[in-house]
């Protein structure tokens, strides 16, 4: 959506007070200020929108809408969803610029035909599509990359279904973090066309979703043409991950631990037959398997072979999810239908 939250809003409102009422005002900045005056306005006529999505709304600037397309690192192979997807900027910059299919969701059937307009006039029509449909009701299966621009309390309560879109989705959001998920990437920069024309600066974060990596895995190696049992445990918060393993009775701690999507790494150094061994796993999840190769490098040990480990038990993966749901006691207003409305 293009709408930030009342209490951003307010900070903001209250920031340009701030800067102008104890000092004098050079008359170069007073059409600014008159200018920020009114977009605040029509900015706060938007928290209204629950009772009518056709109002004022605010879209990402283009400079902003291009940035978030480098940082997805979009393609032609891509299939991009937007998520409040205003004036179709999004999905219609995608298709033009890279080729990229994929639609986009609004609450506001105004907007949806501007967005098929605009498709029209950039000849993307057979690449792209536009649904007034509520987000929380779109399948996201289909997507490869997720474009958004929502309230904070509307990512919140939108991350755990993008938890459990195939690990490797890509998503980006303009301004709005998701609290402790930390993003894969943070980019800061300066907005000319931000805030009515005003300026100012915009966030994007991304983030890679990650597979379900956490729990204790077991796999046996040869070493030495003898087998060897090995026992990986590993601790997940998104895709942060930690743990040790297990070899020859010996608990040694995992480093370099990566994990992308389903693209998981790590190292670690055991002693195998008296002597100390590098151990270098790459592999992929693929659910209860991870399947790749090992390298192994010491004074009495060289090679690389093929790597297949089982997870042991139930899946110990389980990520964070949000408290969002104890947030909306039963009968207040979903965040969706004060939301989403408001386009990219």
């Amino acid at each position: 959506m293009g709408t930030k939250s009342a209490d951003e809003a307010g900070r903001r409102k209250e920031a340009i007070v701030q800067s102008t009422s104890y000092k004098a005002v050079p008359a170069a900045r007073f059409d600014t200020i008159i200018t920020a005056a009114t977009f605040l306005l029509s900015f706060f006529a938007t928290l209204t929108w629950a009772a009518d999505a056709r109002v004022p709304y605010v879209p990402t600037p283009q400079q902003v809408v291009d940035r978030m397309l480098e940082v997805a690192k979009l393609g032609p192979n891509d299939y991009l969803i937007d998520l409040g997807s205003g004036d179709g900027r999004i999905v219609v910059t995608a298709a033009k610029k890279y080729g990229t299919r994929g639609f986009g969701v609004d609450l506001n059937p105004d907007r949806i035909k501007e967005s098929n307009e605009n498709a029209r006039k950039s000849g993307v029509t057979d690449k792209v599509a536009f649904y007034q449909r509520n987000l929380f009701e779109t399948d996201l299966s289909q997507a490869t990359v997720i474009t958004m621009y929502l309230l904070p309390r509307v990512n919140m309560e939108l991350r755990p279904k993008l938890l459990q879109l195939k690990p490797g989705t890509r998503l980006v959001s303009h301004d709005f973090s998701m609290e402790d998920w930390k993003p894969d990437t943070q980019v800061t920069m300066d907005v000319p066309a931000k805030w009515g024309g005003t300026g100012g600066k915009s966030d994007i974060f991304f983030w890679v979703v990650p597979a379900k990596a956490g729990g204790t895995w077991r796999w046996d190696h040869a070493v030495g043409g003898k087998p060897q049992a090995y026992e990986v445990t590993l601790e997940q918060k998104f895709q942060m991950v930690s743990g040790s393993a297990r070899v020859g009775g010996r608990a040694v701690k995992l480093q370099d631990v990566r994990l992308n999507g389903d693209e998981l790494r790590f190292t670690f150094t055991a002693e195998l037959n008296g002597a100390p061994v590098k151990h270098e796993f790459t592999g992929k999840v693929e659910g209860d398997a991870i399947n790749g190769s090992a390298v192994m490098s010491g004074t009495r040990v060289q090679g690389q072979q093929e790597w297949n480990a089982r997870r042991v038990g139930s899946a110990g993966a389980s990520l964070p999810v949000s408290s969002a749901a104890a947030a909306f006691p039963a009968g207040s207003p979903h965040p969706l239908r004060i939301a989403a409305g408001a386009p990219n």
